[in-house]
């Protein structure tokens, strides 16, 4: 027999089509999981992100060992303090003579891991992640040449490579590849929404929960609300609810803000395909088989399955393409410091108010939240761009940084010079109002500019649209709005100037 292999598997990469587990040797081999302190504190993650983390990676390891496998795993008890230390302990243990190794989703854990083999003394190989469905050179030879890397040219070529909403003569069912015009319905409490099932707490999550209570008690994160599923059945019932019970009205109201419901109709399954208990192309299927069995409209499956299909796979191919200097960058030199009500939610914006809470104590929000709530928030009041970055990761359940880094520095903040957006998310109070009902509870009024009462965001707006009129005159779609700006009176736009530096110098306390 062969010498053994130690094949690592990562806490975000907990699915039996894990490459490392291919061509795996039970009578062999050997399976090392750790959950080590160094990835539990780079960041203080949610706790509800740490119990998910954890607890799954001991329900996996389980059905390995069920499946026959040798499985070393190393508890947070066992104070392992990097990934390094518990695959040196591991060789030694195991007597392997190669360490196997599906590629990290973070450039630092794969610098990290390219020095291993020196300072091991046995192979390492590190295997690409074949479980996303664009590779890196796959989206390397998509953006050869473009001068623009837009998501919706790349989105289209994915659909037809998986023959996703694909009549027979392979063109978009429906005639558009794209019904996102058909899905911003604003919320003003039209219909109810579902409420979600329990997930069951076994044994094992009960003693995660403890560990985490002692170990993270200054973490964000209410665990007397975790509901999180650990397993990949667990996940696939989650999905299954979703297609039977919301996806339906999934499309109708994606964009929309809810004082009724932090989850509304969303999937919810964003952790579980980052953590490898859901496939995405299975997820997607699942989804295109919803519609064509009539339980759902075609804008609402092409407006999920865009999210997977198309966003996902994109902003990972954006990350390592951009990638180290991605996380650098800062194009309006955004250095405000991050309020400290970020971490409590302490603030009188309803909206932001109930955002910033719900993210807190469950690790979730929806897109517009995150983006248009949040996300624009710090866009208007030029917030430290690595410091709202580090915020976002650390408070996010699905967050690791090769979808938040984009997600966030990119569309969010448009500090990436425009590679992913075509201009900067940037909207007043109105579009707030639009999408949801926060605005009835809130002591701001929306239709108000300056003075006492007036909403933040709107003469923040025209603050950020002023100070940075020089870099948005250039913007093909900006400038209009630019040039509106300087056609008003100067007197006019000095109080809203002036307004918005009171803002800043008294909500940022």
């Amino acid at each position: 027999m062969s010498a053994p292999t130690l094949r690592l598997i990562l806490g975000d990469q907990l699915s039996l089509a894990n490459p490392v587990l291919v061509n795996a040797d039970p009578k062999r081999d050997w399976i090392l999981l750790a959950e080590v302190s160094e990835e539990a504190s780079y960041v203080p993650h949610n706790r509800h992100k740490i119990v998910l983390i954890f607890s799954a990676m001991r329900h996996f390891s389980a059905e390995l060992r069920e499946r026959g496998f040798k499985v070393i795993y190393r508890s947070f008890e066992e104070g392992v303090p990097s990934l390094y230390a518990a695959a040196e302990a591991g060789l030694k243990e195991s007597s392997a003579q190669a360490v196997l190794v599906t590629a990290p989703g973070e450039h630092r854990l794969l610098v990290d891991m390219q020095s291993w083999e020196s300072k091991l003394g046995v192979t390492v190989l590190l295997q690409e992640d074949d479980r996303f469905l664009a590779s890196r050179d796959d989206f390397e030879s998509w953006a050869s040449g473009r001068k623009q890397f837009r998501m919706e040219y790349f989105y289209r070529d994915m659909r037809r490579r998986y023959r996703l909403l694909l009549n027979e003569e392979r063109e978009p069912e429906g005639g558009k590849w794209n019904y996102d015009a058909e899905n911003r319905g604003g919320w003003r409490a039209q219909i109810t929404v579902p409420e979600r099932p329990a997930v069951a707490i076994d044994d094992i999550t009960r003693e995660v929960i403890a560990l985490v209570d002692q170990c993270f008690s200054s973490n964000p994160g209410d665990l007397s609300q975790f509901r999180l599923a650990v397993t990949a059945a667990g996940a696939q019932s989650q999905l299954d609810w979703f297609c039977e019970h919301a996806l339906r009205d999934f499309g109708n109201y994606q964009d929309a803000l809810a004082e009724e419901s932090p989850w509304m109709f969303h999937g919810l399954i964003s952790m579980y395909l980052n953590i490898g208990l859901l496939e995405p192309l299975a997820v997607c299927e699942q989804v295109e088989a919803a519609w064509r069995d009539g339980h759902c409209s075609l804008a609402a499956a092409e407006g999920f399955i865009r999210q997977i299909l198309g966003w996902r796979e994109y902003v990972r191919g954006i990350y390592w393409h951009a990638m180290p200097g991605y996380a650098e960058r800062n194009t309006f030199e955004a250095k405000r410091a991050l309020p400290p009500w970020f971490w409590t939610a302490d603030t009188d914006m309803r909206c932001l108010s109930q955002a910033l809470s719900q993210s807190l104590e469950l690790g979730y929000a929806h897109h517009i939240q995150r983006l248009m709530v949040i996300g624009n928030f710090a866009l208007l009041a030029g917030l430290d761009v690595t410091e709202v970055c580090q915020w976002y990761l650390a408070v996010y359940v699905d967050a690791f940084e090769w979808v938040e880094l984009p997600n966030t520095l990119g569309m969010a903040l448009h500090g990436d010079h425009g590679l992913m957006a075509s201009k900067p998310y940037a909207a007043s109070g109105k579009y707030i109002q639009r999408q949801g009902n926060h605005c009835k509870a809130c002591r701001y009024d929306p239709k108000q500019t300056t003075g006492e009462g007036a909403c933040p965001y709107n003469s923040l707006y025209w603050h950020f649209i002023d100070r940075h009129q020089d870099y948005l005159t250039k913007n093909a779609r900006m400038g209009l709005i630019v040039g509106a700006w300087k056609k008003r009176d100067a007197s006019y736009r000095k109080a809203i100037v002036d307004w918005g530096d009171r803002i800043l110098a008294t909500v940022l306390d």
